[in-house]
C-alpha cells in the first residue's frame, strides 16, 4: 500500500517536496497480455466458424425469404412442394393438395387420422392398415357430391340413402336381425330366395305384402307349417287353376262312378281333404279323417 503525504505550508515558506518513491505503470504486460490476445484471437476464430456454419446451413436447407426449400410460408399457412416424410405426428387444421394433383398419404405400417377435443380425448379416428380400415366415431356418414347422405352408421341403425342397394356376392346377404325395406328384388333372369335355415321367416307390411314373379313361379318351402293369417280380411287364391295334389283322399265311391270327380271337404279345425263326388255330399262318409 502506498501512503501519500500532504504538507500544509504558509505563504512565504518554501519546503521541498519529497521525491516519489513509487512509479505506477498503467496497462497489461507480460504473459497476461499474451493470454488476452490469444483469447481475442480464439473468439474471432469461433465467430468466423459460426458464420461459415450459418451460411452452410442456409445453403443446404435452402432458406429463402419465403420459406425453406420446398416448404413455403404464405398468408394461409404452409405450402409444401413434392414428397415429404414425417417421422413424428403432424398436427394441422386442414391438409389439401394442389388443384391439379391428388393428395397421397402413405406409410409403411399404417395411416391414422385423429380428431381431438383436448390433449387426452380422441373424438374421431380413421386408421388404415394392411388388414382393415377402422373408423372410430359416434357416426360414420358418406355423402354424395350434392351433399345427400348415401350411407350412415351409428350405434342404433345403419341407413342406406341410395335408391337401390345391390348385393352381388354368390351367398347373398346375411342379416342377423330384422330388415326394413320397401322392395326386395333380384337381377333380371335370376331367382330371389328369402331363407331362414334354423329359425322362422316373417314378412310384415302395414298396408300389405306383395309377392310377384314376372317370368317364373313363386315357391314357399318349409319343413313344418306355412301359415297365412289375416285378422279381418280374407285369403284369395286368384288363378285359373288351383292345385292341391297331396290332399288326403277319402274312400272310393260306388264302382259305377268313373268320372274321377272329387269334392273338397273341410274339418272343424280347417283341415282339407278330398272325397269322391256323388249326387250328394259325401264328406260325412269320410269325416273320420278329421279325428
Amino acid at each position: 500500500m502506498v501512503r501519500e503525504q500532504y504538507t500544509t505550508v504558509t505563504e512565504g515558506t518554501h519546503i521541498e517536496r519529497p521525491e516519489n518513491q513509487y512509479v505506477y505503470e498503467i496497462g497489461i504486460y507480460g504473459w497476461r497480455k499474451r493470454c488476452l490476445y490469444l483469447f481475442v484471437l480464439l473468439l474471432l476464430i469461433i465467430l468466423l466458424v459460426n458464420f461459415a456454419l450459418t451460411v452452410w446451413i442456409l445453403k443446404v436447407m435452402w432458406f429463402s425469404p419465403t420459406g425453406m426449400g420446398h416448404l413455403g410460408v404464405t398468408k394461409d399457412g404452409l405450402r409444401l412442394e413434392g414428397e415429404s416424410e414425417f417421422l413424428f405426428p403432424l398436427y394441422a387444421k386442414e391438409i389439401c393438395s394442389r388443384t391439379d394433383s391428388g393428395l397421397l398419404l402413405q406409410s409403411t405400417r399404417n395411416v391414422t387420422l385423429n380428431a381431438r377435443r383436448s390433449e387426452e380425448e380422441v373424438t374421431g379416428r380413421l386408421k388404415v392398415d394392411a388388414k382393415m380400415v377402422e373408423v372410430q366415431s359416434q357416426q360414420f356418414q358418406i355423402n354424395s357430391k350434392e351433399g345427400k347422405p348415401l350411407f350412415t352408421v351409428d350405434e342404433s341403425e345403419v341407413l342406406v340413402g341410395t335408391d337401390r342397394l345391390r348385393v352381388t356376392g354368390p351367398e347373398g346377404a346375411l342379416f342377423e336381425h330384422s330388415v326394413e325395406t320397401p322392395l326386395v328384388s333380384a337381377n333380371p333372369f335370376q331367382e330371389l330366395r328369402l331363407e331362414s335355415p334354423t329359425r322362422r321367416l316373417g314378412m310384415n307390411g302395414p298396408k300389405g305384402v306383395h309377392i310377384k314373379a314376372h317370368a317364373g313361379e313363386a315357391k314357399a318351402l318349409s319343413q313344418m307349417d306355412i301359415v297365412f293369417h289375416s285378422e279381418e280380411g280374407r285369403l284369395v287364391l286368384d288363378a285359373e287353376t288351383v292345385c292341391l295334389p297331396k290332399l288326403v283322399q277319402g274312400a272310393q265311391g260306388p264302382a259305377g262312378n268313373s268320372q274321377r270327380l272329387y269334392e273338397i271337404c273341410v274339418c272343424p279345425d280347417g283341415k282339407l281333404y278330398l272325397s269322391v263326388a256323388d249326387t250328394g255330399s259325401t264328406c260325412h262318409e269320410n269325416s273320420h279323417i278329421c279325428l
